[in-house]
């Protein structure tokens, strides 16, 4: 072989390895593996995580967003009424509206010239809607005496709140079965209200019979006061003769009946 053509075969073969690395090379970037999905960026979700806040929940039973916030105390709702004036006593009933007996007692009220506070229960506030316009129409004030009558010293905090903050709109609150202590008496200070109990139980709500709630208030009724009845709950028949009885009888001895500044 002669050197030319030796010459020429080397340079071919020496072309054709340059030829085959490119080629190797632009194969290599071509197949070259694409990014894993975890790699790319996240797309956000569509829903998002709510990060909790520090606002205090309300208590299960608190009703209306007002229901929490301290109110402006009340002052004693017998004050003025009686002031200079030494004859007054203060009818109260308790456990109404009821739609047969708080228009008999209304009526009766309304003979002597007598007022007196319904200490009404918002569960029979919603069932006889329409009642608490008639008692105020008539010159009465009205308290609350809580949703449902629970003892209030009983029940869970939240509960007790809910009875004392969500009931019949007033200044006055009356306990039922009069059963408080300090943590009822703060409630009912912080929603604006201040507690009333009574002076006098005639026990009406025991039917003893109507000469012996006459008898009762007769015996232990003196100037201001607080007298308890009853005009729901039950049978009040003997409420309203007697009622009607002790009214006569005291309005003889010089006595006044106003209604409490509720």
């Amino acid at each position: 072989m002669s050197r030319k053509l030796a010459a020429v075969i080397a340079t071919a073969a020496a072309s054709a390895l340059v030829v085959g690395s490119l080629i190797a090379l632009a194969l290599g970037h071509t197949n070259q593996p694409k990014p894993t999905s975890a790699s790319s960026p996240s797309t956000p979700s569509s829903t998002p995580i709510e990060t909790p806040t520090t606002t205090p929940t309300p208590p299960a039973n608190s009703g209306s967003p007002e229901s929490g916030k301290p109110r402006k105390p009340a002052g004693d709702p017998t004050l003025a009424a009686s002031a200079g004036n030494k004859k007054v006593l203060f009818f109260s009933f308790d456990d109404g509206p009821d739609p047969y007996w708080t228009p008999k007692i209304l009526q009766v009220l309304k003979k002597y010239g007598a007022h007196a506070t319904f200490f009404e229960l918002g569960n029979m506030q919603a069932a006889h809607p329409g009642l608490r316009e008639q008692v105020l129409a008539a010159g009465n004030t009205i308290g609350s005496h809580s949703i449902s009558h629970p003892q209030l010293t009983a029940i869970s905090a939240a509960k007790r709140h809910h009875e004392i903050f969500d009931g019949p709109r007033s200044k006055c609150f009356r306990p039922p079965f009069g059963a408080s202590n300090p943590k009822v008496r703060a409630e009912i200070k912080a929603a604006g209200m201040v507690q009333v109990l009574w002076d006098v139980d005639p026990r009406d709500w025991a039917r003893p019979g109507v000469h012996a709630i006459v008898s009762n208030i007769m015996t232990h009724a003196h100037k201001r006061n607080i007298i308890l009845m009853h005009d729901g709950g039950g049978d009040r028949s003997q409420t309203v003769a007697a009622l009607d009885k002790a009214l006569r009888l005291l309005k003889a001895q010089g006595y006044s009946f106003p209604a409490m500044a509720c």
